[in-house]
């Protein structure tokens, strides 16, 4: 006998771990909380496989699934949040050496049984489990139990079970081939889904229990115990209500004794708003007794927010703050300093607009009490310093402790954590991508890796609670940024300042929304023209490019005798008759022909600008299609000069071993590359003063990418041509009509 019975043959190995979920409830908690999310991990995994309306998101662990929000729509709020909780527990039992309560094991146990249902309930293809099935925990009590396990054996096991598991990525990356039993399985997946639909589902999914564990679950997380009678039902007077009392549901105490925080739970039918009022005057009673006013967070287990009604109004927040940070934030109220009263550093800022952004961002969080802010600057004005200098005074104004800088790419990790250590080091800049264990004030991370570390615990506490920063820099603020990643911008409640250099009337809705702020209007800008206007930018020219079959097409007829022979040799479809001309929509192909790519490197190598009296070409970049396109330019380059032995010209991407090493190289003015090949890797971000030519050798539909990548060629170059002979412009030598299709007419040289 088994509480999940009802999975029958259709998930054989759900059941099985959920089996062992099951009859290890009694013997061994911590065996019975892995397996009930191993079971969870399985059906997350089915769900992905066999439902088509679900999109992959940016990586395939267990805590990205869950969020990922076609995944939350499919399953509704009461599901989504059981699976969460199991999750967590689950990570709880495999990272948490401290024991694990039969309680605990019994309700994980519990919420499984309720997604197990509705997994049946919504895509069983065969027969689906009764409305008015309940969970019997007698035969949970007969169940033959399973061998007892470490936390250590678990963690053995669980990396086992991971590389035996079969890869969603690379199972569902390419749609268009996925193979006859998937294709078959989700059809009847969907016929399965439809009917279910037509039957309104009336189990009771106990939602008041999952409220209680998972209010429980997120205190745990955060250190409070809860082991003291205190911390329960406390008992307060002076509340309106006739009698004069009230119970807080959970107190969080202070080393003092005095309240720091008091949490009011709302059942789940219920908004949490509602707990509002009363959590309010339960305060009121607090602060009457003891002398200080605590924090107040009311939660109905789905939804939590805090108030701390002294600074901020009430915001959503994805779990609690730890003793310590309330103690910091009870503290603030009476030192923080003024933000505008207080010198910005000029050692790390100098330029009026740095210092002007500063007194806005510092403004808008003072004067307005708002929590988030935009920057809009052209890219080579200082954004990095600009923000290293606001995270100096809010640190000294006693505003934030702890600081979190986010970028996309580890070249821009490295970069930020360079200019951290170089104008703010006693911040102790944390490299998060190769220091993922070190403690600092300033923490550096690229996305994906912050993903990862949300869910770390340490010592049964999650690493980096809620409450851990007091403010998060988002590098290059744009719509990519917000579509993958926006779970970190909901869990972590801090200041959030964005920074981006596209041009405020490009920045997407979405963006300004994340910001709490009206479309095309940031908090403040300083954009390109003004910068090369104000003499702290160089603008670009624009070089004649006498190649035109990128957008006209292409004739056989105009072809080397060379190309003509492998142009008979390509694949040109089922009737194998051969074209007499390819159109521009069909040039693809074409940034691999041999002609091509030979004219464009004599163009720039003839047209681009030089350095060394002459000698050399300046430090340039061409952005490539594709890894291969990067391959087959750097072997035609070197075919045709061979008198540079190979490193003058280099690829730069993804798939290169050691690339940091050769962006290392090419930063330096007297070291070779002078020409990187990219792709992706240098389009943002970098920071290479003496590029003086950017060749656009693949199109851009971006507006964002293309002037991020522009960027890379403003900045200011001392010097650089000889002594008082200063870099003026940089050169774009663009071969695939971008400008054209963004409309932009810089001057031509």
């Amino acid at each position: 006998m088994s509480n999940f019975s009802f999975l029958g043959d259709e998930w054989p190995d759900i059941l099985e771990a959920a089996d062992k979920a099951e009859a290890s409830i009694k013997t061994d908690p911590r065996t019975s909380c892995f397996y009930a999310r191993r079971a969870t991990e399985l059906i997350v995994h089915w769900i992905y496989k066999a439902d088509s309306t679900l999109r992959l998101p940016y990586q395939d662990n267990l805590s990205a699934l869950l969020h990922e929000p076609t995944f939350k729509k499919a399953v509704g709020e009461a599901v989504f949040n059981k699976s969460l909780l199991i999750a967590r527990i689950g990570n709880r039992a495999v990272h948490d050496n401290r024991a694990i309560p039969e309680s605990t094991s019994t309700g994980v146990v519990r919420e499984l049984f309720h997604v197990c249902y509705w997994l049946a309930h919504t895509y069983a293809r065969g027969a689906k489990p009764e409305p008015a099935l309940t969970y019997n925990p007698g035969i949970a009590a007969a169940a033959a139990p399973v061998a007892t396990q470490t936390a250590t054996k678990l963690r053995e096991l669980e990396t086992s079970l991971a590389e035996r598991d079969e890869k969603l990525t690379a199972l569902l990356i390419d749609k268009e081939a996925l193979d006859d039993e998937l294709i078959r399985l989700r059809a009847e997946v969907a016929k399965a889904k439809q009917e279910s639909s037509s039957h309104a589902d009336t189990h009771d999914y106990s939602e008041a229990e999952t409220r209680t564990h998972i209010i429980d679950e997120y205190l745990h997380e955060a250190g409070w115990p809860l082991a003291d009678e205190r911390d329960r039902e406390y008992e307060v007077f002076g509340m309106p209500n006739g009698e004069g009392t009230g119970y807080i549901d959970y107190i969080l105490w202070g080393n003092d004794g005095k309240p720091l925080g008091l949490v009011e739970a709302k059942r789940t039918t219920k908004s949490a708003l509602a707990g509002k009022q009363q959590a309010k005057l339960y305060a009121d009673c607090l602060e009457q007794e003891f002398g200080r006013r605590p924090v107040i967070f009311y939660s109905n287990g789905y939804e939590t927010w805090i108030w701390d009604d002294k600074m901020y109004p009430p915001r959503e927040i994805q779990g609690f703050y730890t003793k310590d940070e309330l103690e910091l934030l009870i503290q603030r109220r009476t030192s923080r300093k003024s933000l505008a009263t207080t010198e910005i550093n000029s050692a790390i800022v100098e330029r009026y607009y740095q210092r002007r952004a500063i007194q806005r961002i510092g403004e808008a969080f003072e004067n307005d009490s708002e929590r988030k802010a935009l920057l809009v600057m052209a890219t080579g004005a200082g954004k990095t310093r600009t923000v290293i200098a606001l995270s100096d005074l809010l640190m000294r104004c006693n505003w934030a402790k702890r600081t979190l800088f986010l970028a996309d790419r580890i070249a821009l990790v490295n970069q930020a954590v360079g200019a951290f250590k170089t104008h703010l080091p006693a911040s102790s800049p944390v490299n998060l991508v190769t220091e993922r264990h070190d403690n600092g004030r300033v923490y550096v991370s690229t996305y994906p890796t912050m993903m990862g570390l949300i869910d770390e615990m340490q010592g049964g506490r999650r690493r980096f609670g809620p409450g851990h920063f007091d403010l998060i820099v988002v590098d290059e603020a744009h719509r990519s940024v917000y579509q993958k990643y926006r779970a970190i911008f909901d869990y972590f409640d801090s200041l959030l300042v964005g920074l981006t250099a596209t041009p405020k009337d490009e920045i997407d809705f979405n963006t300004y929304q994340l910001f709490d702020l009206e479309s095309g209007v940031p908090t403040d800008t300083y954009q390109l023209d003004e910068a090369v206007k104000d003499g702290f930018l160089v603008p670009p020219i624009a070089v004649s490019v006498p190649i035109k079959f990128q957008r006209e097409g292409i004739a056989y007829d105009d072809l080397s005798q060379e190309d003509q022979l492998k142009w008979e040799e390509l694949e040109w479809g089922e009737d194998s008759q051969i074209p007499d001309r390819v159109e521009s929509s069909d040039m693809n192909s074409w940034f691999f022909n041999e002609d091509t790519v030979d004219k464009v490197l004599a163009h720039l190598m003839t047209e681009g600008q030089r350095v060394a009296g002459g000698d050399r070409i300046g430090k340039t970049i061409i952005f490539a299609k594709n890894q291969a396109h990067a391959e087959f330019i750097v072997k035609r380059f070197d075919a045709n000069y061979p008198k540079f032995k190979g490193a003058y010209a280099r690829a730069i991407h993804h798939g290169v071993n050691y690339a940091q090493s050769l962006i290392d190289d090419f930063s330096n003015p007297s070291k070779e590359p002078h020409i990187a090949v990219s792709v992706d890797m240098l389009d943002t971000g970098i920071d290479i003063p003496d590029i003086l030519n950017l060749v656009f050798f693949k199109q851009v539909r971006s507006k964002t990418k293309f002037w991020q990548m522009v960027g890379r060629g403003t900045r200011l170059r001392p010097d650089l041509f000889g002594p008082g002979d200063d870099k003026k412009n940089f050169f774009i030598l663009d071969y695939c009509g971008n400008l054209e299709f963004f409309s932009l007419d810089p001057p031509v040289g």
